[in-house]
């Protein structure tokens, strides 16, 4: 009796102290991180932008317009005044949202159609929406290989290609960037499991450089692969009619699966999908936990991807343009000395190599009018800090002709 007094009696914390000792402990861990990230130089702010987005903006705290580099609005539709009502439109006829994850009643005939028009663009069986391309790749791989399986997936891939196989059971297999001997080397490797998928962006965004997608069909017909390819930054501008690197490079069908984004050429809004045979997408919509878990895509939302969709497929002369000016940039800054990765890409990485440099280039390029941002680890691998350039089909020639002559004056200071 007396030790079971004396253990009651014990003095105990107070639970509220002890919240506040684990809070205090959380904090000094995270402002050691912090102070981390700002002692490396790679500390990334956030610049806030007080109109819409354009080849030509507003930023808060810096005076007069501003020539902006640096968004995905690769086809200039952001603002587009068509896109815009197309929105409009079906936000007055299909409400602000669905409150509700698409199997339950979330889904819309608008939903149906872009699916439908999605599959025809990319000329596929079936298409499947998602909140976000990072939500389609999420979805992917977990739903589709089992332990019995492999996936291949280039070392340079997105961040969400990379943790959406980190969620699959499948054996993992990567392979060094572009190299297709090693591609090989691992699909031999690979034999002994059921199937095979090769898993690879179309354009990888940080350098600009583009998949060797007729090599890696080959290498997949082989050693019976399938092949996947994240169409994210090639969507609406690459190939002859923007359908993407597998028109660019002539192996569109034999691309098995393709995962994309509405929020980059495609209106610029949000919202991903995956397009490929039926009975995968038929799969996705019973088991990818993104889709099965998440609200519908907005209607606005749907709207002006459906409406980008049809002016590009009416007209594809802006493919052109933005090719063209691509051109003019890379050759220009070639040509006054800068080391430009990639290959033909609207994406043109200013290469520098070091983090500070590219951080403080940045900050003095917004002092001469020009918003670009730069890249460092982690990013992107440590010592191939950048600048990243990025050109719209609505940037004029002039807009382009200033971007070059401040980098180089900003060099040369």
């Amino acid at each position: 009796m007396w030790a079971v007094s004396a253990i009651r009696a014990a003095p105990s914390r107070a639970p509220g102290r002890c919240a506040h000792s684990a809070l205090a402990q959380l904090r000094g861990i995270l402002e050691e991180e912090l102070e981390g990230i700002r002692g490396a130089g790679t500390w990334k702010s956030e610049r806030v932008i007080t109109s819409r987005q354009g080849p030509h903006i507003r930023v808060d705290g810096v005076s007069g317009e501003i020539l902006n580099f640096c968004a995905n609005n690769y086809l200039g539709l952001s603002s587009h005044p068509e896109v815009i009502q197309a929105g409009l439109k079906n936000l007055k006829e299909f409400g602000a949202g669905l409150s509700s994850v698409r199997f339950i009643c979330g889904t819309q005939s608008i939903h149906k159609n872009l699916e439908a028009k999605i599959a025809r663009f990319h000329q596929r069986e079936d298409a499947i929406l998602f909140p976000s391309c990072f939500d389609a790749n999420a979805g992917l791989f977990e739903a589709l290989l089992t332990q019995e399986d492999a996936v291949l997936s280039d070392e340079l891939n997105h961040a969400s290609i990379i943790d959406g196989i980190r969620l699959c059971k499948a054996h993992k297999f990567r392979y060094r960037h572009l190299d297709m001997a090693d591609l090989e080397a691992k699909l031999k490797e690979a034999q002994k499991h059921r199937l095979r998928l090769v898993a690879t962006d179309g354009a990888f965004s940080m350098d600009g450089d583009i998949a060797p997608l007729k090599e890696i069909c080959q290498l997949a017909s082989r050693y019976g692969a399938l092949v996947f390819v994240d169409e994210c930054h090639a969507t609406g501008f690459l190939g002859a009619t923007g359908r993407g690197t597998d028109e660019l490079l002539g192996v569109r069908d034999q691309v098995t699966i393709i995962n994309s984004t509405l929020g980059k050429a495609l209106g610029g809004a949000s919202g991903g999908y995956t397009t490929g045979p039926g009975p995968l997408v038929s799969l996705l919509r019973q088991r990818a936990r993104p889709y099965l878990f998440s609200n519908s895509l907005p209607p606005a939302i749907v709207g002006c991807a459906s409406k980008a969709l049809d002016m590009l497929m009416e007209d594809n002369s802006i493919v052109q343009s933005i090719t063209a000016k691509t051109q003019r940039f890379r050759s220009q800054m070639q040509a006054a000395g800068f080391t430009i990765s990639g290959v033909n890409h609207p994406i043109c990485p200013v290469m520098l190599g070091d983090a500070r440099l590219a951080s403080s280039m940045a900050d003095d390029m917004l002092k001469r009018g020009i918003f670009v941002i730069g890249f460092s680890y982690p990013v992107v691998p440590k010592g191939k800090a950048r600048i990243r350039v990025q050109i719209s089909a609505v940037h004029s020639e002039e807009d382009i002709d200033r971007c070059v002559k401040a980098h180089s004056d900003e060099r040369d200071l």
